[in-house]
């Protein structure tokens, strides 16, 4: 079997904190989840999360302008530096302090970083290694408290600070002596964001208790002795002294030897008031090109302004909790929102007044999850008693099912069909029909109970479910709906059962120690009784139904013999799942093995190893036969959870206990939040629904793939998918470093036409992969399609339908498209999903041109019915013309001819009389 799984996608968690980005091209959304980045790509509707982990929970992102760099910043100031394309850490920096805002100059040379009550300005670094790519270019101080949020001029030679004082700062990147910074106060709230005017000479505020200002530039004039500011006066007027402008706008005028500078001050111009009930700003995002405000406030609500003039445009309510992060993409149509309290992510068109993307993972811990039989689909079940299916190719949610109203404890897949069933708390087991997205049947038991476990049989036809608090089990007919049969025995709450895959056995396990195999459709035999050491916590059968293994509270994994009833063999996994030390831990993480032991197994599709997971950052891979373990995963490193330090340090010891669980108010940014509303007399012995406490790395559930290439877990950040498919394509070509467009018309005139097409797709300039497209003869289009790399598949039929409207080479062009749909087929059927717009395009191109060329056909027949009907008729006329004229002639030869029987000739003396 082998073994190299490797991380692949995460899911079920959309955004936690932190700020969104567009991509340049403003078709993606890079959102920050957890210590990760995941990328929503909209146009193409696939979702996909990068392999690098920061140390903890992100904080900041910043994209470079041209799409290539990407810094990530966690909570304690340790950036990423990533190359975004190939998904690749650069380089490691740390700040050494919260990084609580970070940008791109305009042109792509500097970053700009907020590092306290400083700002720190460093060289981008390039896109090769580098011993020390980070160089700080200057630091700024000025301000009185930690800065928050900045802002670039178009030529990136000026910026904007604003900090917690309330002040905002105008700064100059490289500044020369008669350069004075601006200082802007005038707000009485934290400033959430500011913006350069198109224009480049008004500045829009706006701070948390909603409030715009725009402001403008003035003169002022100031007397300078050598180099030092002094007394203030009125402006200069014309005349008396030598002037000396420098390209910051001050003016120097020389007066007795003095010198008088003319200082450009920012002054406010108008005030404008959102006025939305009384809600605090929290967000704001400006788009130049359209010259609208989208502000985002703590109701949930968010509003469209236009500026300068402040014309209300929209608002809309989105949210129940209050938007915490909104931005615009390039072109200003769509707006993107987060809500990290409910892990909700928006993309909304405002023109059309539309959800472009609506994603929501599971506002608590994930418990359960099952694949589809086709292994395209995985449902989630959670405690916030959503229900959840996401695609395994494109990784986003297309359903979600509520009706629970309690959290959900399990679910499972019908071996046939599309149907979906789930176990919940609160006393129900529900299917769900995934053609018309309903829920069709609903199971109750006649006592309410709290269902712990659930199972379905092979062939659909029973539904059992396992309770907490009766230790009975329920057996229901599914195509009736109703109660068949209660089975009791049990002396414990029921933790697992499982149906055999081959027949209609049921394994129970409970907490009493014991597991017990019946057959629910021969109610006559009697029923096996497997005695283990300790409460039995999971179960899971060998695809062949012959063994099954039982997870116990002890860290221990038995083996029986489901036809002999014997224990075959016992693997002691307690010391390969233990780690990591809980911040309330009072022993070494080495000597504590205490609730370590795995929740969840599940076989290989082969029977030969198992997987398994718990209370535990590790899962852990066994070879069943020699009870070995083969390979060990960590599911994360994020050092924002709790137990995922081996040692701790004791600087984080206090008095009164660790720091990391102590209620530091500062860390809520609102007021609000940190208002103590607790009831009188609780802070006697602490108020314990209020305390701060860490999330515990755990994994919930296990499942393996149909195909046994791709596992997921349920874990604490979410939907982990580890897999043997390696998403990165391996490129040769790049590589290369002289991808130059004269390499290219070499590779050309050597008629190595796929590597210079290749090349042509990694240059990215359309016109140079016009010139290689046209060049390539008809007869040799077969044979480099066949063999180019299915990478660039995606931008070749891309490529074609661009082509195809602007070429007048159809038939050229349906060459290729013929070329390309014959050889890399299969390629596209398995990967429907992610390449449904494209090829949904390329049928539209395709469609389009039929209709053009149809119409144009069409006009050309009617065109030439028309002349052929023309000349039929102007060749008849013709003809009948050419009849009457004979008609003619001849009555004149008959009218012309003698009584006599003369000839008609006329003699002389007739004509003589004439």
């Amino acid at each position: 079997m082998r073994l190299n799984f490797q991380f692949s996608n995460l899911c079920g968690t959309v955004y936690r904190q932190g700020n969104l980005l567009f991509t340049p091209d403003g078709n993606s959304v890079i959102s920050p989840v957890g210590n990760r980045v995941t990328v929503f790509d909209v146009t193409r509707n696939k979702a996909y999360t990068f392999p690098f982990e920061n140390r903890r929970n992100i904080s900041q992102l910043a994209l470079s302008p041209d799409g290539s760099l990407l810094i990530s910043v966690d909570e304690e100031g340790h950036a990423l530096l990533v190359n975004f394309a190939r998904q690749v850490i650069v380089h490691r920096h740390d700040f050494k302090e919260r990084v609580r805002t970070i940008s791109f100059s305009p042109n792509g040379r500097f970053i700009a970083v907020s590092v306290g009550r400083h700002l720190q300005i460093w060289r981008t670094p390039g896109r090769v290694l580098e011993f020390a790519p980070f160089v700080l270019y200057r630091t700024v101080p000025g301000h009185f408290d930690d800065i928050v949020s900045i802002c670039w001029t178009k030529d990136s030679r000026y910026f904007l600070t604003a900090a917690k004082d309330l002040s905002i700062r105008f700064n100059a990147l490289d500044p020369n002596e008669d350069f004075v910074p601006s200082v802007m106060t005038g707000h009485k709230d934290k400033i959430v964001g500011m913006w350069f005017a198109k224009d480049g000479k008004s500045i829009y505020t706006v701070s948390r208790d909603g409030a715009l200002f725009i402001w403008s530039l003035e003169d002022e004039t100031y007397m300078a002795n050598g180099g030092g500011d002094g007394e203030k006066f009125p402006k200069k007027k014309k005349g008396g002294g030598a002037r000396d402008t420098n390209k910051e706008g001050a003016t120097a005028v020389a007066v007795n030897g003095s010198r008088r500078r003319f200082v450009r001050k920012w002054r406010i111009m108008q005030k404008h008031f959102f006025n939305q009930n009384n809600a605090k700003v929290v967000c704001a995002s400006y788009h130049s090109g359209s010259d609208v405000v989208v502000v985002g406030f703590n109701s949930g609500i968010f509003g469209i302004w236009e500026v300068p003039d402040f014309n209300h445009i929209h608002t809309l309510s989105i949210s129940q909790s209050r938007v915490d992060t909104v931005t615009v993409n390039a072109s200003g149509e769509w707006l993107a929102f987060g809500c990290s309290r409910l892990g909700q992510l928006l993309v909304w068109e405002w023109q059309s007044e539309s959800y472009v993307l609506r994603q929501h993972g599971h506002r608590y811990d994930m418990t359960s999850l099952a694949y589809s039989p086709d292994g395209q689909f995985i449902v989630t079940g959670g405690d916030d008693g959503k229900i959840k299916v996401w695609n395994t190719m494109s990784g986003f949610c297309f359903v979600t099912f509520s009706e629970h109203s309690a959290g959900v404890s399990a679910v499972e897949f019908a071996k046939r069909g599309q149907v979906v069933f789930s176990a919940s708390l609160d006393g129900t087991v529900r299917a769900y029909d995934l053609v018309r997205y309903r829920n069709f049947r609903t199971f109750t038991s006649p006592s309410p109970v709290q269902f712990s476990c659930l199972a379905v049989d092979p062939s659909g036809e029973v539904v059992c479910a396992g309770s907490n608090d009766t230790f009975e089990v329920f057996v229901w007919s599914m195509q009736t709906g109703k109660l068949v049969e209660i089975i009791s025995g049990h002396e414990g709450p029921l933790s697992a059962m499982v149906f055999s895959p081959v027949e209609g056995k049921l394994a129970t396990g409970s907490w009493d120690k014991t597991v017990r195999l019946l057959d629910v459709f021969k109610r006559d035999q009697g029923r096996e009784v497997y005695n283990v050491t300790s409460e039995v916590l999971t179960l899971a059968y060998r695809p062949d139904g012959k063994e099954i293994a039982v997870a116990t509270l002890d860290g221990n994994i038995s083996f029986w013999d489901v036809d002999g009833g014997i224990l075959i063999r016992t693997i002691e996994g307690r010391q390969d799942i233990s780690g990591g030390r809980s911040e309330s831990d009072r022993v070494a993480a080495v000597n504590n093995t205490a609730g370590k032991a795995f929740t969840s197994l599940c076989y290989t599709a082969d029977g030969s190893c198992i997987i398994a997971g718990g209370n535990s950052k590790y899962v852990c891979i066994y070879d069943i036969a020699n009870t070995m373990l083969l390979r060990k995963f960590q599911i994360s490193h994020n050092l924002s959870l709790d137990a995922m330090l081996e040692i701790l340090s004791s600087r984080n010891m206090t008095e009164a206990g660790p720091l990391a669980l102590i209620d530091d108010p500062d860390w809520m940014s609102d007021v609000e939040d940190r208002i103590d509303k607790s009831m009188p007399g609780v802070k006697r012995n602490g108020d314990f629904s209020e305390r701060r406490t860490l999330p515990q790395v755990r994994s919930r559930c296990i499942r393996f793939g149909p195909t046994n290439r791709t596992w997921a877990a349920a874990t604490t950040e979410g939907l982990v998918i580890y897999s043997l498919d390696n998403a990165m394509v391996f490129d040769p070509f790049d590589l290369e470093l002289d991808i130059t467009p004269e390499t290219i018309e070499e590779a050309m005139q050597s008629e190595e036409y796929l590597r210079a097409l290749v090349m042509a797709f990694r240059l990215g300039e359309k016109p140079v992969i016009t010139k290689v497209v046209q060049v390539i003869p008809s007869g040799d289009v077969t044979m480099v399609v066949h063999d180019l790399p299915p990478k660039y598949l995606d931008r070749l039929v891309r490529f074609l339908v661009e082509f195809m409207e602007k070429s007048p080479r159809l038939e050229f062009a349906l060459v290729w498209s013929n070329a390309v749909l014959t050889h890399h087929a299969r390629y596209f059927k398995d990967r429907t999903v992610e390449y449904a717009g494209t090829l949904r395009a390329l049928q539209k191109g395709l469609s389009s041109a039929y209709e053009d060329l149809s119409r144009v056909c069409d006009d050309n027949t009617y065109q030439l019915r028309y002349f052929i009907t023309m000349c039929d008729r102007a060749r008849a006329k013709g003809e009948l013309v050419d009849l009457v004229e004979e008609e003619q002639e001849e009555e004149m030869d008959v009218d012309d001819a003698t009584p006599d029987g003369h000839d008609g000739d006329l003699d002389g003396d007739e004509m003589d009389e004439e």
